[in-house]
């Protein structure tokens, strides 16, 4: 082995090691002392203008907003309107270029047409500085594939996943769990009565609970009718999502192959369609007209045994006082198709605060988009809620998603693990427009599942041939 030592390796070691040292000693202080109020401070008195939509978890957001000027002097007008106001107003903003919002809360599904637009302002060189990006906002904690699929596109970013709204599937526990029902079940179908695992079964508990006034349900007699499954029926709402995601993509189907090109008519999409047709023989004769807010309110009504909806909404439902039957659900993932080896899907709209192209307060909107996802606020966010609908991992550590709520925040994890933003596609809402009365059709069966299929497949290709990015 040979010791001789070698000059200029020994002085390009120390002028290495001392390099490595001022870098450390630089890097370390600026990550220990970095903070929103040293960041903010040459844009302190700014005003930013902020628009969101208004749910439970954004009004729970809004009494913690302060906390934020309070931190660092920017003021922030955080303006909360309904879903269609805030698709209408914010994007009207965004593609004017007129500026009045310096950052507009943006579903995945609308992505495609505000990138088309031009009207985004990536983050990435805003990420870059080191005075204004918190280097403690492990962003590797925000729950994909969620986040990428939202707020990635051609390698840059726009925006962080700031609500993530997801379905889950929602069960009636007491109908579940009573004796004469899951005796008479079993019998019938030949294997234990429970939450569906897979679509099957939610046809056979859909069937087994769909009854007549007059007939008895867990040992009590109907006042009124009485249905197996309830969905979201109406054409201009979130429907088509549902079958889109929960059912079509399911059975290997979709709305579009990896291309972006239309695939409405493909075999898949007719065996899902015959699926959601037959779902509505156990549906309430109104279900035509059910929004998704219309979900969560009949099922706390009490004549449906098992629905797929938001779980935001379901949040509004499930606790004492709001229905009579809170503390009598039971929650787990969608349910699957047994005979799909492929990926498994869940509807979701995970969505983000995206910065105005046209904004002129770009550094101190970036701070509060930060501040907004920050595990702090986040961790706030379920403290005021009581809960929530988590952004990050880290969430569902937190108390408040274990106890009673284990099985809601089970279901809501897993629809989560699969869960992806939409594609972007520009004209998006005018296929939703175009297939919307369609799906609805077959629903009701005045359409077959191949007559569905292929008048979709039709108003695709006539509103675009590629359709996405």
């Amino acid at each position: 082995m040979n010791t001789t030592h070698h000059p200029i390796g020994e002085r390009t070691m120390r002028r290495t090691l001392v390099a490595a040292a001022l870098a450390i000693a630089c890097a370390a202080p600026q990550a220990q002392t970095w903070s929103y109020k040293e960041a903010a401070k040459p844009y302190a008195g700014t005003t930013i203008r902020v628009l969101d939509e208004i749910t439970p978890l954004q009004e729970a957001m809004k009494t913690l907003v302060p906390q934020f000027t309070a931190e660092t002097g920017i003021k922030v007008e955080y303006e909360l309107l309904n879903h269609f106001e805030v698709i209408n107003k914010g994007q009207a903003d965004l593609l004017s270029r007129r500026g009045y919002y310096d950052a507009v809360m943006l579903h995945g599904v609308q992505m495609g047409q505000m990138l088309a637009g031009n009207a985004l302002e990536p983050l990435d060189a805003l990420m870059k500085d080191g005075k204004l990006m918190n280097p403690a906002l492990d962003l590797k904690d925000l729950i994909e594939p969620a986040n990428r699929s939202l707020t990635q596109f051609k390698g840059q970013t726009y925006g962080f996943l700031n609500w993530n709204y997801n379905m889950v599937y929602w069960a009636r526990a007491d109908l579940l769990n009573d004796p004469g029902e899951k005796s008479a079940f079993k019998a019938k179908y030949g294997y234990d009565l429970g939450p569906a695992k897979d679509f099957k079964q939610f046809l056979d508990i859909g069937e087994f609970f769909t009854r007549k006034a007059g007939q008895t349900l867990a040992g009590q007699p109907l006042k009124t009718d009485f249905y197996g499954i309830l969905h979201e029926g109406i054409t201009g709402g979130a429907t088509l999502v549902s079958v889109w995601e929960n059912m079509l993509k399911n059975y290997g189907g979709g709305l579009f192959d990896a291309a972006g090109v239309p695939v409405f008519d493909s075999p898949q999409n007719v065996q899902a369609l015959t699926l959601w047709q037959r779902m509505w023989k156990y549906s309430p004769p109104g279900q035509a007209e059910y929004s998704l807010v219309d979900v969560p309110t009949v099922m706390g009504n009490g004549i449906a045994a098992q629905a797929i909806a938001y779980s935001d909404f379901v949040l509004g439902i499930d606790k004492p006082g709001a229905s009579p039957l809170a503390g009598k659900f039971t929650y787990a993932g969608i349910p699957v198709n047994a005979d799909h080896k492929g990926k498994r899907s869940a509807a979701s709209e995970p969505s983000t605060i995206a910065m105005n192209r046209a904004s002129k307060n770009k550094p101190a909107t970036f701070l509060f988009l930060q501040w907004l996802v920050d595990k702090d606020t986040q961790r706030k966010l379920v403290e005021a809620g009581k809960g929530g609908v988590p952004i990050r991992q880290s969430t569902f550590q937190m108390p408040q998603f274990g106890g009673a709520q284990a099985a809601f925040y089970g279901a809501m994890k897993s629809t989560m693990e699969v869960a992806e933003a939409k594609p972007k596609v520009p004209k998006i809402f005018e296929i939703y427009d175009a297939l919307g009365p369609i799906v609805q059709q077959v629903g009701q069966g005045k359409l077959t599942p191949e007559q569905g299929a292929k008048q979709g497949q039709e108003k695709m290709l006539a509103i675009c041939k590629k359709c996405a990015l």
